[in-house]
């Protein structure tokens, strides 16, 4: 089984839209691939007080794959903020041993899974006086390579730098950068895309346009970005408060 996590430098900088592109291309290519997600906010609440998980449904509609949505996310919550903040408004607190549970189910069960994180590398999953955890703490304890998406306007340098310095420093292999809503010709996300290679020795293997339907880059290309899952990775609450 093979795994790869998809993080940004920011939130809404194209995430889910390029986690469904990645699925979409894999399952048209007969791989049997799966989505997770550990925690969504902003979620909307049909009229059957369900709250529907937006980026997991958002993924399967784009990509076509199978998997229900039940199965993609264990922690959906309505409040638009950051996840730990969110547990915190509605009383449902992340727990540890439920993500890894509902992760490695995934894992016996696919090829390929492909991990969306919430926010940037370092977004809180839980900060309370239980315990205290990161999107870093499970990019760590599963032993995730990475592939970030960043906008490729103006800011982004900054970000894809800071992102890429901090993975180097805890030993996260940042397999490749993607930018997204790319205008071919523009001289700034030109720039930026020469930059970004220069500033972290990492190449930006695809330049997405707005609204594009396909993932510019070749299924070889893709599947090189996954690595195989560790065998015994670390469980447990990685640190506590």
């Amino acid at each position: 089984m093979k795994q790869l996590m998809i993080i940004g430098t920011d939130t809404d900088v194209g995430k889910t839209y390029v986690s469904g592109l990645i699925l979409k291309k894999l399952q048209e290519n007969g791989k049997k691939a799966a989505y997770f997600k550990a925690a969504m906010s902003g979620n909307e609440r049909l009229v059957d007080g369900s709250l529907l998980p937006g980026d997991a449904d958002f993924v399967k509609t784009t990509s076509g794959i199978s998997q229900s949505l039940a199965d993609m996310c264990p922690y959906v919550y309505e409040t638009a903020v950051s996840p730990h903040l969110a547990a915190q408004i509605e009383g449902n607190p992340i727990e540890w041993e439920k993500i890894q549970e509902t992760y490695d189910i995934l894992c016996g069960k696919y090829d390929f899974v492909t991990v969306e994180g919430s926010g940037g590398i370092l977004c809180p999953l839980r900060h309370d006086e239980t315990a205290v955890f990161s999107l870093a703490d499970f990019v760590l304890s599963q032993h995730l390579p990475c592939l970030l998406v960043a906008d490729a306007g103006l800011g982004t340098l900054n970000h894809v730098g800071l992102t890429a310095a901090y993975l180097k420093s805890q030993n996260i292999p940042l397999q490749g950068i993607i930018l997204n809503r790319f205008q071919t010709g523009n001289l700034l996300h030109e720039d930026n895309k020469g930059m970004c290679e220069i500033m972290t020795g990492v190449p930006v293997i695809a330049c997405i346009p707005e609204g594009a339907a396909d993932l510019p880059i070749s299924i070889e290309t893709l599947v090189s970005l996954y690595t195989e899952r560790t065998e015994n990775p670390c469980s447990g609450i990685p640190t506590h408060k």
